[in-house]
């Protein structure tokens, strides 16, 4: 399924550069566009901001996952972010945050957005994830922890 999810292990960032939110967005719709230079990069901040402006996406503890629908993407790409030093989010939970999954959807696969996020949602919930992901060191390691993760939760 993650290969479903637009996930690449060039679209995953080992030490984001970000200590703010905004800042975060940019470097993270950068990474997108640049594998998928058909993404429209303002559509896609602009589609992101607009959503986290709703409620925040730092959603649990040391993890955030913003989101938007873009139409320039053809279905779902994403992003994983890892932040070392930990990123002032203005999480729920008010802590930094060190895992970013960026997703971005186009808004006429509603279906798939939801459950993009449903199978992203089940992967976080395994105690051991964040521990794990957090000790890898190189962007194929990561890719291929989230793909076994998501293999283990596959709907």
């Amino acid at each position: 399924m993650i290969l479903e999810w637009g996930f690449s292990p060039d679209t995953v960032v080992m030490n984001l550069e970000s200590t703010e939110k905004d800042e975060l967005f940019e470097e993270m719709v950068q990474t997108i566009v640049a594998v998928h230079p058909d993404v429209d990069r303002q559509e896609a901040l602009d589609a992101v901001r607009e959503r986290e402006s709703k409620m925040s996406t730092g959603i649990m503890h040391d993890i955030a996952v913003p989101h938007g629908n873009c139409s320039s993407v053809k279905q779902v790409v994403g992003a994983i972010g890892i932040s070392r030093k930990g990123i002032d989010y203005d999480s729920l939970d008010k802590a930094p945050v060190h895992l970013v999954f960026m997703i971005l959807c186009n808004p006429e696969h509603p279906e798939m957005h939801l459950s993009v996020l449903k199978e992203i949602s089940a992967v976080l919930q395994n105690p051991t994830f964040l521990k794990e992901v957090l000790e890898k060191q190189t962007a194929k390691e990561v890719y291929d922890l989230l793909c076994a993760f998501g293999d283990d939760t596959a709907l």
